[in-house]
């Protein structure tokens, strides 16, 4: 007896649930319709919000992911367009195709984001899944080539940085002896080292001169006694 009120309460219960299951996912279908409505009027942003509630109820909506990505793309708000796109190829495990797209979108959103490098293994991945896929292989085109001239960009510009930094040190070379010289210019004129046997002879000379010098003061003292002494004479005489 309490083994089958068991079994008929958990009876109950399952078919309880399948009618609030349904009406969830009616509900689900129903904000999806509405939104791609505002969508196709380009009402994004209630789109949006229609969208929002719809994977809210249902994260394993493929359809409201996807669709919720591309509203905010079209918002130009591209990390949550990207983390959107993210979480549908996450669920999308059914359907190549469709998880190609998924990934296309995603390179899209990084190259709107200038992450080249990101986007351009985004479009591999979307053509390991769908070959045949011309957009996606025409948009890995675009970013390789993309990716390429900024490699070139940054060569040729550290080709003329070292150019400038050659031309620079050239600059700097070719002034520092002209600088020397007007250094020198400036500074005052040195005399010249004399030779030994200058000095020598200017030596000589010296003495000479003092020699002659001294004989002169000689004279000149022997005068003065000569003249004294004459006068010494005249004196006694007077006497």
């Amino acid at each position: 007896m309490k083994r089958s009120l068991i079994l008929q309460s958990l009876f109950f219960l399952i078919m309880a649930s399948i009618p609030l299951s349904a009406m969830a996912q009616k509900e689900v279908r129903k904000n999806i319709r509405k939104g791609n409505k505002q969508y196709e009027q380009q009402k994004y942003s209630e789109a949006a919000d229609l969208y929002g509630k719809a994977v809210e109820k249902n994260p394993e909506s493929k359809e409201a992911a996807f669709n919720l990505g591309n509203t905010f793309y079209r918002q130009k708000e591209w990390d949550k367009a990207a983390e959107q796109y993210q979480h549908f190829v996450s669920i999308e495990q059914e359907n190549p195709q469709e998880a190609a797209a998924g990934w296309h979108n995603i390179g899209n959103t990084l190259l709107q984001k200038k992450e080249l490098q990101q986007s351009m293994e985004a479009y591999k991945m979307a053509l390991r899944l769908n070959p045949q896929d011309e957009e996606t292989r025409y948009n890995l085109a675009v970013v390789q080539k993309m990716i390429q001239d900024q490699q070139d960009d940054q060569q040729n510009q550290g080709e003329d940085q070292q150019e400038q930094q050659q031309e620079q040190q050239q600059e700097q070379q070719q002034q520092q002896p002209q600088n020397q010289k007007d250094k020198r210019a400036e500074q005052p004129d040195q005399p010249e080292q004399m030779s030994r046997d200058n000095a020598r002879q200017l030596l000589q000379a010296i003495e000479q001169d003092e020699q002659q010098t001294q004989e002169k003061v000689q004279q000149i003292k022997a005068q003065e006694r000569e003249q004294k002494a004459d006068d010494n004479r005249r004196n006694n005489r007077n006497w």
